[in-house]
This record gives C-alpha cells, sequence and structure tokens, in this order.
C-alpha cells in the first residue's frame, strides 16, 4: 500500500504545482491587462478626455470586469464547442459564374475556323 500512498502524494503535489502555475499566468495576464489600460487612461488624460480621478476609477473598474468571471453565453448553451459550426443554405437561386456562350456566337467562331483553315491550306500549297 505504499505505492498507493506515494501516487497519492504525487497527484496532490502536481494538482498544486498546475494551480500554482495557473495562478502564475493569470497574476501575468492581469499586470499586463493593467499596464494596457493605464497606458489607455493616461492618453486619454493627456488629451483631456477625462481627469485623474476618472482614470483611475476607469483603470479600477476595468480590472475589476476582468477578474470576475465571464457569464455563459447563450450560444453556447445550444451547441458544445467540440462540435463543428452547423450552417444552413436556405436558398439555392445562385446563377452560374460560368456563362455559357450562345449558340451564334459558336456558330460564328465555327465559320471563322473553317475560313482559317481553308487559308491555312491555301497557302501550304502555294
Amino acid at each position: 500500500m505504499a505505492g498507493f500512498g506515494d501516487i497519492v502524494q504525487k497527484a496532490f503535489y502536481l494538482g498544486v504545482g498546475l494551480a500554482s502555475y495557473a495562478g502564475e499566468k493569470a497574476g501575468g495576464k492581469l499586470a499586463e491587462l493593467r499596464s494596457q489600460v493605464q497606458k489607455l487612461a493616461d492618453e486619454m488624460v493627456a488629451k483631456g478626455e477625462m481627469n485623474t480621478e476618472e482614470a483611475r476609477r476607469f483603470v479600477e473598474e476595468m480590472m475589476k470586469q476582468a477578474q470576475q468571471p465571464q457569464p455563459p453565453s447563450e450560444t453556447s448553451d445550444k451547441t458544445h464547442p467540440s462540435e463543428p459550426r452547423r450552417i444552413e443554405i436556405l436558398e439555392e437561386d445562385e446563377e452560374p459564374t460560368v456563362k455559357q456562350p450562345s449558340t451564334e456566337n459558336v456558330d460564328h467562331l465555327r465559320q471563322q475556323v473553317l475560313e482559317l483553315q481553308e487559308e491555312l491550306k491555301k497557302l501550304q500549297n502555294d
């Protein structure tokens, strides 16, 4: 049974390590987000679009929103993200992109080819 205890202990340490890593990654992303939001607020203050107190509140509100869990969207209830999105074709009223030549045009082209062939034969015989 000593092997089972080792496995449990390793699983526990793995979970703690993963949680620590995820926390560090999330903290890094939040710090990056804070710097971007702060830069945006500083630019707005420089342009005179808001004062420093409004900029501070703006940064705080944006960070609160970033830390709150996102509510599930309505579309995620309908389909699973692992499934491909379904596409439904409603109408087939599209015309073909390649237009067929008219019969008059084809007849005219045939006539020209025949005339050119006859002229070529005359030139070859001369």
